[in-house]
């Protein structure tokens, strides 16, 4: 038969969303009723539009990844030089060439990150099965079969399969956290909302992934697959492309910059050649691929990847976890941290931390679950009693429970507002196990509060909990320290206010005596005589590790801002406690709406504070911060995050309360949840970009040496200095070797009181160039010096060229201490405390010594055994080098600090 697309109603003639219709309107939209879909319309629909799945996009196979690190144009040359030498049979250095282009592939591929997982994260977020109503009874169905006009029955613990619109409601209260960011459990219902609603207030709908934390209900599936608001997170994180780190774009720049002065040189050294000079083709062409293979850094990617994966080690011992190599060097660069609040700039974890009673008010220390915290009298007299009555009544009326697990850690089984009043009751010492509960009112989203009927010391007594308004509404009187007291509302209404500015919700606690013989109740006993006891009021407190960590970026030039799915004047509290700077004003989701993106991206620069956020505005702020040219990192724990985590140049996931699918997504993950080892990332990120930076100041000047040597030779006529393989054993292992001992320098002591820097400004500035062809010149006028000293005194060309490849390796050794400090004297107090530098020196003496000594590298290198004097003569040149650049350093002191 032929099947039709299915197409939503549109009879009513309404475009409004769902969650503004009625139950009965939004059945006629998506053609369905209270008692489900007819088996074969289902099938019709699922065929028509496809299984309710997220869409996964293809992945690269492992061989196009691995070529893929051969698009370099350095590389290419390799590439090109290997296949002239194959031509003229050189196999040997045909051999080498290849070997080190495709050391070089292998280093990229072994570092890549492993194939996307994110997509398959949120895909395992989906529950395996559902029930359902089809042909008006139920059956349980494979959730990938759901279909929209579906009816789903929901119950406690159930994975939410697919967006649903509510229309019968039990006291549902879902988890929402994952989408919305909120730390607390959603009360849901049925009926129709009026006017335009953010993702977190749409309360008649529940979402694709989310968890049921209590009560039943029924819903009508508006939304599968790729349509839901997960699938919608899905699509946003597949769409992102990978940016390049300010590092790499700077390394492809110089790469081009140096593909193009070798070509010049090559051809320029060419046409001489063969034109003015007459030399053989076979020779010159050889000559050539010595110039090229001199003049290419080979090493510069292994030694980079050497330099990013220290800094890795070292981020990993101080509980920061690096996915992707380059992000340890753009973590030096960050300009912005955009935080997600729940979890990750607060705990996560309800926590009561004032209470207010008739005649009293007090503050409660802790911060987590755990039961420990004291008491203290704030204002007021001290009333044990009255004190005590209230926490029992909260602990009493309460259906959660704390519990410890293997480890030691606390936590709750519940909701975390019950969670929260539990804790607190065990702060105290209170200990309600052994009373008698009678009977119950659950708490209902209708009603607002929770009632237990019990025994205590044989007495029946009726015990409330829930929103103040809703008690105060209830009670006549209050509970004070001689009994019973007229109801003060403007006291505790005053107390609900100020607590309220401080970022804590409230939550009214109540009591009476039941008449005797009384055990059961009903919404109408709560009519008479209740006496309110007081209020609890918390708040998911601020993590104290934060606010230091806040303050060290602040000071490192970092700022930081809140992008959270909670309530504005919640933000707000909680920025101003955690010192984000601009705390006194907040954007809401609902204003991000309606702005273009100009007015967006003056707001991402203006303010600090977003509140009622969704996916779709953090990743419209992170873009718009991008585009000003702030280098941004994301910190999150939801679904909700992940997309923005993707998109910012640093996306930084919590390891312990994350969940897979923002784990994947970051660059970073926080082993510790711990927002200050953020802090200590950007020390140390600081400290890899400045060591690479040392590093390629090193390591350009000897491949311009090489260079310029090949060049003098053949327009002097003279010897080539070196061979193609002995420039490749310089540059692949010398270099890196050497290299590996500036990767221990220790971080400078302002690294955390200058601002990032600016990633528009090339690697290779005016003073790094001079730098350069400074030494550059020096190296190879001295390699010159010596091979026209040793030429007319018979030594065969292979001698020479080892005693020059001795030097030349020597002065690098040598132009590397000068390396170690950019603007002071190199020999100082933290050369001894290097440890790499002198294991680098070892290891160098020993390879020096293979390809000297050993017969089978002379053969393969074309070397041949040296006196140890001239060990010596080559420490005397690099020794006097070294001397001139320091020079060259306190002369140059003051064009360095004036840039």
């Amino acid at each position: 038969m032929t099947v039709v697309p299915f197409r939503p109603d549109r009879s009513d003639s309404s475009d409004r969303p769902l969650y503004q219709l009625d139950s009965a309107s939004a059945f006629i939209r998506l053609n369905s009723s209270p008692s489900g879909l007819q088996t074969e319309e289902a099938r019709a629909r699922l065929a028509a539009n496809g299984r309710n799945v997220l869409p996964q996009k293809a992945e690269k196979s492992l061989l196009m990844r691995f070529l893929a690190h051969f698009k370099d144009v350095l590389i290419y040359i390799l590439l090109a030089a290997a296949l002239i030498t194959a031509v003229m049979g050189h196999w040997v250095d045909t051999f080498v060439i290849l070997g080190v282009a495709v050391i070089n592939a292998l280093i990229g591929f072994i570092q890549e990150s492993n194939a996307e997982k994110s997509l398959k994260s949120i895909q395992n977020m989906l529950s395996n099965e559902a029930m359902v109503l089809r042909d008006g009874r139920q059956m349980t169905v494979p959730t990938e079969e759901l279909v929209v006009g579906d009816v789903v029955l929901l119950r406690p613990g159930d994975k939410i399969p697919a967006d649903l619109r509510l229309f019968d409601v039990h006291n549902l209260r879902v988890e929402e956290a994952i989408l919305t960011g909120e730390s607390t459990v959603v009360s849901k219902l049925s009926d129709a909302l009026e006017g335009e609603k953010s993702l977190g207030d749409r309360l008649n709908l529940v979402y694709s992934g989310t968890t049921v934390s209590s009560g039943t209900a029924a819903g009508v599936v508006i939304a599968t697959g790729g349509d839901t608001e997960l699938g919608h997170i899905n699509a946003m994180i597949s769409s992102i492309e990978e940016a390049k780190t300010p590092l790499l774009v700077q390394i492809e720049k110089l790469g081009k910059a140096i593909f193009y002065i070798i070509l010049l040189m090559m051809a320029a050294l060419f046409v001489f050649g063969y034109l003015l000079r007459d030399i053989p083709l076979a020779e010159l062409l050889l000559a050539v691929i010595s110039l090229a293979v001199a003049a290419v850094p080979e090493g510069l990617p292994a030694i980079i990847s050497i330099i990013l994966s220290l800094g890795v080690q070292s981020m990993a011992r101080n509980h920061a976890i690096i996915r992707k190599l380059p992000t340890v060097e753009t973590l030096g660069a960050m300009s912005v941290i955009c935080s997600d609040k729940t979890g990750t700039l607060t705990m996560n974890e309800m926590t009561v931390k004032a209470l207010v009673l008739a005649n009293s008010h007090w503050r409660i220390s802790g911060n987590s679950y755990e039961p420990k915290g004291e008491f203290h009298l704030e204002s007021g007299q001290r009333d044990e009693a009255l004190l005590n009555g209230f926490l029992q009544t909260v602990d009493i009326c309460n259906e959660s429970q704390l519990r410890q697990d293997n480890q030691g850690h606390w936590g709750i089984v519940g909701g975390p507002t019950e969670g929260a009043l539990k804790v607190l009751a065990a702060k105290a010492g209170i200990n309600s196990a052994s009373v008698q509960v009678l009977s119950k009112l659950p708490f209902d989203s209708a009603y607002k509060y929770m009632a237990v009927s019990c025994l205590i010391d044989g007495k029946a007594c009726l015990l409330l909990t829930g929103a103040p308004d809703v008690l105060l509404a209830l009670c006549q009187q209050q509970q004070g320290a001689q009994g019973a007291e007229a109801l003060d509302r403007d006291y505790w209404n005053a107390a609900i206010t100020t607590y309220a500015s401080e970022g804590l919700r409230t939550v009214a606690a109540a009591w009476r005596w039941l008449p005797e013989g009384r055990q059961q109740i009903d919404h109408a006993e709560l009519r008479e005589g209740m006496m309110m006891l007081g209020l609890a009021c918390m708040m998911d407190p601020p993590r104290p590790e934060a606010i230091t960590a806040i303050r060290d970026c602040q000071q490192a030039g970092i700022r930081v801002k809140m992008i959270t799915g909670d309530h504005p004047e919640t933000a707000m509290a909680i920025g101003q406690m955690l010192g984000i700077g601009n705390s006194d004003s907040a954007v809401t989701g609902y204003q991000l709406e309606h702005m273009d993106d100009a007015e967006l991206g003056k707001a991402a620069r203006e303010y600090d504070i977003f509140a009622r956020t969704s996916p779709e505005h953090k990743l419209r702020l992170v873009k718009a911060l991008a585009e000003s040219g702030e280098i941004v990192g994301m910190t999150g724990d939801g679904v909700n995050d992940a997309p923005a985590l993707k998109q910012a140049n640093v996306g930084i996931a919590m390891g312990i309360k994350g969940t897979e699918v923002t784990k994947e997504s970051a660059d970073m993950i926080l082993a510790d949840d711990n927002f200050a080892t953020i802090a200590a990332a950007v020390k140390e990120g600081r400290r890899v970009y400045d060591n690479l930076k040392k590093t390629i100041l090193f390591v350009m000047p000897t491949n311009l040496a090489q260079g310029l040597l090949i060049i003098i030779a053949i327009l002097m006529g003279n010897l080539l200095p070196l061979t193609p393989v002995q420039i490749l054993w310089m540059n692949m292992a010398t270099s890196a070797t050497l290299s590996f001992g500036l990767a221990f320098e220790a971080a400078e002591r302002n690294i955390m009181r200058r601002p990032p820097r600016n990633v528009r400004s090339h690697v290779m500035d005016g003073y790094a160039i001079w730098r350069v062809i400074f030494v550059g010149l020096l190296i190879s006028i001295s390699a010159f010096v010596l091979e026209a000293w040793l030429q007319p005194r018979g030594y065969s060309p292979e001698f020479i060229r080892t005693v020059l490849l001795q030097m030349l390796v020597t002065a690098q050794w040598a132009y590397m201490l000068n390396c170690r400090n950019s603007n002071g004297f190199s020999l100082d107090a933290g050369l001894l405390k290097n440890r790499g530098i002198w294991l680098v020196t070892l290891v160098l003496v020993a390879l020096q010594a293979m390809i000297i000594y050993l017969p089978l590298m002379n053969t393969l290198f074309g070397t041949e055994p040296l006196p140890i004097k001239y060990w010596f003569i080559s420490l005397a040149v690099s020794a006097g080098i070294f001397v001139l650049v320091e020079i060259e350093k306190h002369l140059t002191r003051g064009w360095r600090v004036a840039r």
